[in-house]
């Protein structure tokens, strides 16, 4: 399944996060290998100060699995379903595991590059900023 997460940075964690995305530890010993850093590189932050990123899993439930790497850094404020589940092809056992290179939800990340701006961009002038004081 693909998700559309929207989360907000835990407050005095923004230089932590930086650093495991730049040493490409984010979700070091997750199954879900790079998808974080994959994540983090195309999420958006948008208006509401929420930062979005669609992301695949194949947990049971929502980021079963991912949810304690991002809760070390965000406060999720909602994991929704980011297409027709009756569509995707691994949920109604068509082809497994399709969700990794299948283009269902193409048109919502198209969006989501027009809304906001680059998530890392505003998290390295936050840091910086903050390391100048």
């Amino acid at each position: 399944m693909r998700y559309l997460v929207r989360g907000r940075v835990k407050a005095g964690r923004e230089a932590d996060l930086l650093r495991a995305i730049e040493r490409r530890t984010l979700g070091r010993g997750s199954v879900a290998g790079d998808e974080y850093l994959r994540n983090m590189k195309d999420a958006r932050l948008c208006g509401d100060q929420t930062t979005r990123w669609v992301e695949v899993c194949y947990c049971p439930s929502p980021l079963l699995e991912e949810r304690p790497y991002w809760e070390e850094f965000f406060d999720l404020t909602r994991v929704q379903g980011a297409h027709d589940r009756r569509r995707c092809r691994d949920e109604n056992g068509t082809e497994p595991w399709a969700c990794s290179s299948c283009d269902c939800t193409q048109r919502l990340e198209r969006r989501l590059v027009e809304t906001g701006e680059s998530f890392l961009d505003v998290l390295r002038r936050k840091v910086k900023a903050g390391s100048d004081k």
